[in-house]
């Protein structure tokens, strides 16, 4: 078995490995990425914003001529530059809106400049800022408003948003039937794969799960965001409680808001206010974030297919199971433990930059080369939502004792980022889960539970961009150049080697 795996390895690495000169003459668009890094779009959502840099048209040294006029025969009067060339192009001379989309075009052949600016990010218009400090001054949890915030594209009055809250906390319990699957199938101490496992299991107990009707659509997602707490929490206890620890199945209660119930059903404790309070701003910063990450565009894209909701929402908790999207939380928190224990001096930048390099190198940590919540695909000079966590991560050390750590994680990012920087060219920041980990540590979230959580959170995002997919109804099908011509069939007794 260990030779066929190895060829097929070899083999593998020699056929799908893309040829660069391929790539450049198709303009082929790796990552669904443009040359400067920034995303191809590929559709219009009214959900998530997300906003890390300025686009600007380069300076065309010739189309941005003003001495310069040119005549067509047929045509009165003299052109531009650019108008002379959209002519020659279209046969007719353009319109102002028209020359202006031609020159968009033209600007698409990477000739745009990528300007850094301070990250912003927008559920269906609002600044999740102000969604997040109307959470902070309130003495409710937000997390149920972003919810309806993102289902329906309104903030909710008052009445609207107790019913959805009444309506929701409903919904928690999970049926028996999913219950006993989850006792039964939790040796596999990994949390996602339970989670995945679970959601799957709700069709089960579904009578109609293949319904293409958009108000059965909707109950399915309601249940789903509504019951994932539930799931996560007894998915955890059960591990335990199968390793002889734990609580065991620990029911929801009614009586609690969202985020209290849920820290309630890990251990059977009603949590401090301050903790409830600052996971519920979690949820609210992790609920959303534009239909081009990878975990949205795969529920939209499962979704487009046809396919029913509980394979739409497993697809996403398949997608944000990767190091490189979710699991980047509790990479950060191992990272941050190995660097503690190699690293003598936490304030000795001489000393944490050499380690900084080696990790970075592929030489120290896990030999993978990345310095885990640095950097992101869209933010540049900053993730709103590091921002944010990073204020609540330096209240939350001030009464755990932490401030040493966070002193560690202060001097580890700002390194991180001058390192990338100077080596990559690219200019980063933390990302939302530098800081996320080290902030469930502190209220108490065993590591394991990360990337759940973050699911628990996503999963009204998904369950938003599902409904938005369905009405607009078209298949998502992106196109693939192939990498290898037409080959000639060789009889496998004239097969040599």
């Amino acid at each position: 078995m260990t030779s066929v795996i190895n060829q097929i390895s070899k083999l593998a690495a020699v056929h799908n490995v893309p040829d660069p000169k391929l790539i450049r003459k198709h303009n082929i668009k790796l990552g669904l990425r443009n040359a400067d890094g920034s995303g191809v779009v590929v559709g219009l959502t009214s959900k998530g914003c997300v906003i890390g840099y300025e686009k600007a048209l380069k300076s065309n040294p010739l189309f941005d001529r003003e001495d310069i006029t040119i005549q067509i025969p047929g045509l009165d009067g003299d052109l531009s530059p650019a108008e002379a060339c959209y002519v020659l192009l279209n046969g007719h001379r353009p319109t102002h809106s028209s020359l202006e989309a031609f020159l968009s075009h033209m600007s698409d052949y990477s000739q745009y400049d990528i300007r850094p600016t301070e990250g912003r990010l927008y559920y269906c218009g609002y600044s999740v800022k102000d969604l997040v400090n109307a959470c902070k001054d309130s003495e409710e949890e937000g997390f149920n408003e972003t919810i309806y915030l993102l289902l329906t594209g309104e903030l909710p009055k008052a009445s609207q948003l107790q019913k959805f809250h009444d309506e929701m906390t409903h919904r928690r319990s999970i049926p028996m039937r999913v219950t006993r699957f989850i006792t039964y199938a939790s040796e596999n101490p990994d949390q996602m794969s339970a989670l995945h496992r679970a959601v799957a299991a709700m069709s089960l107990v579904d009578k109609n799960p293949n319904t293409y009707s958009m108000s059965h659509q909707i109950d399915q997602c309601l249940d789903l965001i509504a019951k994932f707490p539930a799931i996560i929490a007894h998915n955890y206890n059960a591990m335990l409680f199968r390793k002889g620890k734990g609580h065991g199945f620990i029911n929801s209660d009614p009586h609690l808001s969202p985020m209290e119930n849920f820290m309630h059903m890990l251990n059977g404790q009603k949590p401090e206010r301050f903790a409830a309070k600052l996971l519920d701003i979690l949820m609210v910063l992790h609920a959303e974030h534009g239909g081009g990450n990878n975990s949205t565009f795969t529920v939209r894209s499962v979704t487009s297919s046809g396919a029913n909701t509980y394979m739409a929402i497993s697809s996403g908790i398949a997608s944000l199971s990767g190091y490189l999207h979710g699991g980047a939380a509790e990479a950060v928190v191992d990272m941050m433990a190995d660097i503690q224990k190699n690293v003598r001096d936490w304030n000795d930048d001489d000393e944490l930059s050499s380690y900084l390099k080696r990790i970075l190198a592929g030489e120290a940590y896990d030999l993978k080369g990345k310095i885990y919540g640095i950097g992101h695909a869209v933010y540049t000079l900053s993730d709103p939502r590091a921002v944010i966590l990073l204020e609540k991560a330096e209240e939350l050390a001030k009464t755990t004792g932490q401030e040493h750590v966070l002193s560690l994680y202060r001097n580890v990012a700002r390194l991180a980022c001058q390192l990338v920087q100077e080596e990559k060219g690219k200019r980063v920041s933390p990302n939302v889960d530098f800081y996320s980990g080290f902030i469930y540590q502190m209220i108490g979230i065993p590591k394991e539970l990360f990337t759940p959580l973050f699911a628990m959170a996503r999963v009204s995002g998904w369950c938003a961009h599902r409904l938005e997919q369905i009405t607009q109804g078209r298949i998502i099908r992106p196109a693939y150049v192939a990498s290898i011509e037409p080959r000639k069939y060789i009889a496998i007794n004239k097969r040599r080697g």
